[in-house]
């Protein structure tokens, strides 16, 4: 933590990051309403006191409703994150482990998967199945995976040829305890600091397929339903357009410089003076 704060980077992130998530998450504890209350008779009003934020066109808060969208945000990026790493990191081990024609027909696949634009296939694919929070979960982890998964391969070619693992080896210790005993925690660590860079994209990816009308249902509201909702009622109220705008560039620049302030303090090559 302290490496993360000796740059004007990293302590920006850290802050914007922890605005954000605390406003998800203890908004909801705070507020009078909740994100789906309607009061047709007070739609499109300006901020004030009863609605900091202002309402929508049919007269929801649209500061709770940003905090709802707050939290799907996060959860479909937690959730998709964890899933590829589920995915892509044992596939990719494997490959390490392997070899041969097993290890090519994974880095295949891997090529295969990557070679579609994250959007682009997840636009499509959700398309096709229809929306809902668990499949583009699922459709955007899938996306992520071959990262991951190659990612922990190159890792594992690394850390397998290193000289400590070859005395180990020529001493008898056996191939499954050097994995789990040396190996694999060492791939962690660059694993989780692609994973912290990933959650700016994943909540873009998320925003975006929602604008779109192919991500989160409604009622939901996701930052990217708030964003349309607001261009659709930009002549009569600004706010709910500007409230989703900021708040969706708050997290995005909140969780890439704090990703980039972790990769650097993880990487000796990459270390800055402070």
């Amino acid at each position: 933590m302290s490496q993360l704060w000796r740059g004007w980077g990293g302590r920006l992130g850290l802050l914007l990051v922890v605005l954000v998530v605390g406003f998800a998450l203890l908004a909801p504890a705070l507020l009078p309403v909740g994100p789906d209350h309607l009061d047709v008779a007070d739609r499109f009003a300006a901020p004030s006191w009863r609605h900091p934020a202002g309402t929508d066109s049919l007269g929801r808060d649209m500061l709770a409703r940003l905090a709802e969208g707050g939290r799907i945000a996060l959860g479909v990026a937690l959730a998709s994150i964890m899933l590829a790493l589920a995915i892509g990191a044992p596939l990719g081990i494997a490959a390490a482990r392997l070899g041969g024609v097993p290890a090519a027909a994974i880095l295949i696949g891997f090529d295969i998967v990557a070679a579609f634009p994250s959007l682009l296939f997840a636009l499509a694919a959700v398309a096709l199945l229809g929306p809902g929070l668990p499949r583009l979960a699922g459709l955007i982890a899938l996306t992520l995976a071959p990262h991951y998964g190659r990612l922990a391969r190159a890792q594992a070619l690394t850390l397998a040829t290193a000289g400590h693992l070859e005395a180990a080896r020529a001493a008898g210790v056996a191939w499954p305890r050097l994995w789990r005993r040396h190996i694999l925690p060492n791939i962690a660590g660059p694993l989780l600091v692609l994973a912290g860079m990933d959650i700016p994209g994943v909540i873009a990816i998320e925003a975006g397929l929602s604008f779109l009308g192919v991500g989160v249902p409604p009622p939901a509201a996701s930052w990217g339903t708030l964003l349309y909702d607001g261009y659709l009622h930009l002549q009569q109220s600004a706010w709910p357009l500007l409230g989703a705008a900021f708040l969706l560039v708050l997290a995005t620049l909140g969780f890439t410089l704090t990703g980039e302030a972790l990769r650097d303090a993880t990487d000796p090559t990459l270390s800055r003076a402070p």
